[in-house]
């Protein structure tokens, strides 16, 4: 596995490091949220290990920082706090899954195998096609008629969701939750983020696949099929 660690204990980043690398997997460190913020967006991983409290910004912001990014990496907080409220402050955040310290080492290989797992089983799909229009959940691959098409995570994953509900109309609401969930930004956000897609998917082209349909929401849909 390739991992994010977040961690400002140089002891315990020594320690997971060690443990982790016997196990082949690759470990990239950062001892603090803002760099391992910009770590996590830049870069494909298929877990984070993100310490709560961390100098300058602390593991709570960044997870949801990181959702709000459209990043879906599954994360794995690591936090001496113990209690109810803490826990479900922590998966309110974004977080996939909780360990208190001190831990087991074995238990945290445990959890980010079965963390990994869910994330492959998740994104093993078949390939969405609309027309000439082909997105591949599995490698996150698109084209459109045989041109490779390059999204970042947010306008990638607006495209999955109007893929899948072709030729359906998806309200602007919807949209904003499955991407952002409870605690979208304002509405200008997500018309720069529909714009990008716009501009991607059908420059180029003699005919648009993705429509506004106004006051109801947005879909996309074969030319013959408006």
């Amino acid at each position: 596995m390739h991992l994010l660690l977040i961690e400002d204990n140089p002891d315990l980043v020594e320690n997971l490091c060690e443990f982790l690398e016997e196990r082949n997997h690759t470990v990239d460190i950062a001892y603090n949220g803002l760099t391992g913020l910009g770590f996590a967006i830049e870069k494909r991983y298929d877990v984070i290990i993100l310490d709560l409290m961390l100098p300058g910004m602390d593991g709570l912001e960044v997870c949801s920082r990181l959702r709000r990014e459209g990043c879906d990496t599954p994360v794995l907080m690591l936090t001496a706090r113990d209690t109810l409220d803490n826990k479900l402050e922590g998966f309110a955040s974004g977080t996939d899954d909780y360990l208190v310290k001190p831990f087991a080492l074995p238990e945290l290989g445990a959890r980010l195998k079965a963390l990994a797992q869910r994330r492959r089983r998740e994104v093993t799909q078949q390939a969405l096609v609309v027309a000439d229009l082909r997105f591949d959940p599995d490698t996150l691959r698109v084209e459109r008629n045989g041109r490779r098409i390059e999204l970042a995570p947010i306008p990638l994953k607006i495209l999955a969701l109007l893929m899948r509900r072709s030729p359906g109309v998806v309200p602007r609401r919807e949209i904003e939750r499955e991407v952002w969930g409870e605690d979208p930004p304002d509405s200008d956000t997500l018309r720069a983020h529909l714009h990008a897609l716009r501009t991607a998917i059908d420059r180029g082209f003699n005919q648009p696949l993705l429509h506004t349909v106004r006051g109801m929401g947005y879909q996309i849909t074969p030319p013959d099929g408006r």
